[in-house]
């Protein structure tokens, strides 16, 4: 069996043809690819893609298909075997390591987040809710803020610790609209310089510095927030992670955790997405998080609305491509550029949509809070 007949049959169990008229079939420009695919796994598919080799009408759907079929472990690749390896003998998201993300990531273009994220410039996903109404991406990101600070109970003087603070709207919001007092740590240099001008005048502090420096606050904070670094954290530190939070919480108080979650334990990523997007990023599972917190937290709520991160995606999405004219060819950002974002956001939306990635927001209380009331 030649190579494009072993890639074809795999997508057949996709539902997913060579050279077929749908918006979800795969038209190939280079037939190097079956080999590439074949020798590469998920790199090779999406290096392939980025270098112009092959394209599909509707990326997230073709995404849908193939992660619905489970294809991702047809073409796992040795370099994902190699960072299994990695991972269970060392910390792959040691604090060294740990800057690699910002670095390469979130260090990106301040150009292309504005345009992509729209005002609020929140790099997290937006909470639509079960209305039926169809909120606007601001307006869901809106929401989705006002809908922590509703869950943590806010009150005005309050002290709030957040750990991973990205461009700083959340630590503006709870300073500026709830009276609180934000230490906010976070190691991407771009963010700390937006966050800081965004926050100028509020009682917001912002470190640029990784989030297990946090142990070294003086006293204790009547909240503790983290949107979106739970991601960045990795097995290995799940359980420090907690200690941390809790020996930075006064008694009574409340910690909200907001983070992807998978629907299996895990130690690595996809090797694609480890190279190109996000370096040492694992996405946590129930029974990692569970495990990780057992003994120092009660559980009161959590919420799951990993449906609203494809909107979030695909709006991400329709800001990018509207901008693409005047973000292209400027800092640094290439056609292979266009290529590589587009294949991560698609990717990224196929896997909200078969739902194997989650979106939660867990509620944390040290069993000291007579009674918590879950809000939506």
């Amino acid at each position: 069996m030649s190579a494009r007949e072993k890639v074809a049959a795999l997508l057949g169990v996709a539902d997913i043809e060579i050279g077929g008229a749908r918006p979800w079939d795969l038209q190939v420009h280079d037939d190097r690819v079956y080999e590439r695919v074949l020798a590469e796994g998920t790199v090779g598919a999406g290096e392939a893609y980025m270098d112009g080799w092959w394209d599909v009408e509707r990326l997230d759907e073709f995404f849908t298909r193939v992660l619905r079929a489970e294809l991702d472990r047809e073409f796992r690749s040795l370099s994902m075997l190699g960072r299994i390896v990695l991972s269970r003998m060392g910390n792959l998201q040691n604090r060294r390591r740990s800057r690699q993300v910002a670095e390469q990531h979130y260090d990106l273009s301040n150009r292309l987040y504005e345009a992509m994220l729209g005002p609020t410039m929140q790099y997290t996903c937006a909470y639509y809710g079960a209305d039926g109404s169809e909120p606007t991406l601001d307006d869901a990101q809106r929401a989705k803020l006002a809908l922590i600070a509703r869950k943590l109970h806010l009150e005005p003087g309050m002290r709030v610790l957040e750990l991973g603070g990205g461009f700083g709207e959340l630590a503006r919001y709870l300073a500026d609209e709830h009276g609180c007092e934000v230490v906010s740590y976070n190691i991407s240099r771009q963010q700390v310089e937006y966050a800081r001008t965004l926050c100028k005048g509020l009682p917001v502090t912002i470190h640029q510095r990784d989030y297990r420096e946090a142990t070294n606050e003086p006293a204790p904070f009547d909240r503790v927030v983290s949107v979106g670094l739970m991601e960045h954290v990795g097995p290995k530190n799940y359980r420090g992670f907690f200690e941390l939070t809790r020996s930075r919480l006064k008694a009574g108080g409340l910690a909200l955790i907001h983070t992807i979650g998978g629907n299996q334990s895990r130690t690595t990523a996809d090797p694609w997405i480890t190279k190109y997007i996000f370096p040492g990023g694992v996405i946590p599972s129930e029974a990692q998080l569970t495990r990780a917190k057992e003994g120092l937290f009660v559980l009161e709520d959590w919420h799951n609305f990993g449906p609203d991160y494809d909107r979030t995606l695909k709006a991400w999405e329709a800001n990018f491509l509207a901008a693409w004219p005047e973000l292209k060819g400027r800092d640094g950002l290439d056609e292979r550029f266009y290529r590589m974002w587009r294949y991560y956001l698609n990717s990224t939306a196929g896997a909200f949509r078969w739902r194997g990635l989650n979106l939660w927001q867990l509620v944390l209380s040290q069993g000291d809070v007579a009674r918590y009331v879950p809000v939506r």
